[in-house]
């Protein structure tokens, strides 16, 4: 019997598992039918997150449409990704923490020196890793959408402000998502370090794939 309790309530057989380095960019094909665990491993850590289907990258998440679907701008196990056609894509199953965010964006390094600085322009960021992802498998910019931040806090204020405020996940924790479709994930494991999304301290993920 596992004692490997990242993987406890998890059907099925383990077809892929690995650990995401801090700072690092994943990309893998999960098909219709399989979920994907995300583990945070040390906690706070925030996950960006893209997905495209697998069939015509063209189609692809829609922050809108999953917004407007469910009435809330916030994701929670029940929560149906769409894509900009309308279709679902993936199925929060269950998630250990109350909410994630899809309006915060990913951090660049342009938005790192309007944010905090000229000194962070050198910073590697969310786009950066977004960008090497893809090019693996020949999209580009454009194709760089409004993702989702996995474990991230972004409340909104009573004036409409987002903030980006300590995360609300710890370590062990776990989202997962059950592909409705053939599905291209693609994860930048934030390097933010000038905001509390990640404590300050970028670290890493564990992905875990059933089928």
């Amino acid at each position: 019997m596992s004692t490997d309790t990242h993987l406890a309530g998890l059907s099925g057989t383990i077809v892929h598992d690995e650990i995401v380095p801090a700072r690092a960019p994943w990309l893998y094909h999960v098909a219709k039918g399989q979920t994907l665990r995300i583990v945070d491993l040390e906690g706070n850590q925030a996950v960006d997150f893209l997905l495209y289907s697998a069939s015509d990258d063209a189609e692809r998440y829609s922050a809108q449409d999953t917004v407007a679907a469910q009435g809330n701008l916030f994701l929670r196990a029940g929560t149906t990704l769409l894509s900009n056609e309308g279709r679902p894509m993936m199925t929060i199953a269950a998630s250990a923490v109350d909410y994630h965010d899809t309006i915060g964006g990913a951090c660049s390094c342009e938005s790192n020196t309007l944010r905090y600085g000229h000194h962070t322009k050198w910073q590697h960021a969310c786009v950066e890793n977004f960008l090497e992802a893809n090019l693996w498998e020949g999209r580009g910019k454009r194709d760089i959408v409004s993702n989702i931040n996995f474990f991230m806090n972004v409340p909104v204020e009573a004036d409409g402000a987002l903030g980006i405020v300590d995360g609300i996940s710890a370590p062990g924790l776990t989202v997962d998502l059950k592909a409705e479709m053939d599905v291209v994930v693609v994860v930048s494991n934030c390097p933010q370090i000038n905001n509390p999304c990640n404590a300050f301290n970028p670290t890493p993920v564990r992905m875990i794939v059933a089928a």
